[in-house]
């Protein structure tokens, strides 16, 4: 390698920002900057199948490095909106009342002062400890999940990244408070399906969002749920991608959706004022190639700040 060659592997262009580097930063001290973002990891791995959800909040925060900060669909700088990295919250063991209460806490501390709060996480058991620490009464919550998966398993062997909304449901959400997208054929057995029936859950299937496009069902899912709820939690499960662009989550399969579709569906919950916390789960880094899940998991993160910052110019 000649001389000059080390130094430009290492060199920054001053006008290509990288993402990881706004979220690394510092906040500033002022801005114009009329709506904020808090991260907070949960590298929870309550899998009931060997995987390394916990690596994931890192990979994740790693993969911003390969992204800019200008969303050119929608002609949006990230780098204007404030953000606040918490960095991840200290788990002891698998899924455990005393994992639960602690990561309670640690949302409710990194959602004080923001406008929306992102979690890391970890797999989807966290789901259940972000919709209870929201801020408002459960009967009062709405959720929207980005899903292959209802997540409506039995509770008899515990909580299990397989049944965080079936967790939620006997909290106190109401059933027709949930709104489930790109949920899979041969994905899910009929007596769970039956569970999201008779529960009153409104569920879209993939095949529901190539056919009627994934805006207008992201648009219609957050209209409904905001008559019904003073708040929503977003659940983005990146099992909801087809297996050729997630093949880091054991649960994907062929079939399912798109990056793009997902980076859209992401933009406009970032939008929507209702809003007030996403989580990004079921990404085991171990298993990914050439960085493809969890490039893709960085890329709905930017679409939601992006859709954020649209909420200041309504």
């Amino acid at each position: 390698m000649k001389a000059n060659e080390g130094a430009r592997l290492t060199w920054e262009d001053p006008n290509w920002p990288r993402a990881s580097r706004w979220l690394s930063a510092e906040p500033p001290q002022h801005t114009n900057s009329a709506v904020s973002l808090a991260v907070l990891g949960i590298p929870m791995n309550s899998s009931s199948t060997p995987a390394r959800f916990d690596l994931a909040p890192q990979a994740i925060r790693s993969a911003l490095a390969r992204y800019s900060l200008f969303d050119e669909d929608a002609a949006i700088d990230v780098g204007r909106l404030v953000v606040r990295e918490f960095g991840d919250v200290t788990l002891s063991g698998a899924y455990s009342e005393t994992n639960f209460s602690r990561t309670v806490g640690a949302i409710e501390r990194a959602r004080a002062d923001a406008d929306c709060l992102i979690l890391l996480g970890g797999d989807n058991g966290i789901t259940r400890a972000g919709v209870c620490a929201l801020g408002v009464p459960l009967e009062r919550c709405g959720i929207l999940t980005f899903d292959a998966h209802h997540d409506l398993r039995d509770l008899d062997h515990g909580l299990t990244n397989g049944n965080p909304i079936r967790a939620l449901l006997q909290d106190g959400v109401p059933g027709p408070q949930v709104v489930q997208i790109g949920i899979q054929p041969f994905a899910n057995s009929f007596a769970y399906a039956r569970v999201a029936h008779d529960a009153g859950i409104s569920v879209a299937t993939a095949d529901d969002v190539y056919e009627e496009g994934i805006q207008k069902l992201v648009t219609r899912a957050l209209a409904y749920l905001s008559e019904k709820t003073d708040a929503i939690y977003v659940d983005l499960d990146v099992d909801v991608l087809d297996r050729a662009f997630a093949p880091a989550c054991p649960g994907s399969r062929p079939g399912g959706l798109q990056p793009w579709m997902v980076r859209q569906a992401a933009r406009l919950c970032g939008q929507h004022e209702r809003v007030r916390m996403m989580d990004i789960v079921e990404v085991d880094p171990t298993k990914d190639v050439a960085d493809t899940t969890c490039l893709a998991a960085a890329s709905f993160f930017l679409a939601f700040a992006s859709g954020m910052l649209k909420r200041a110019v309504k």
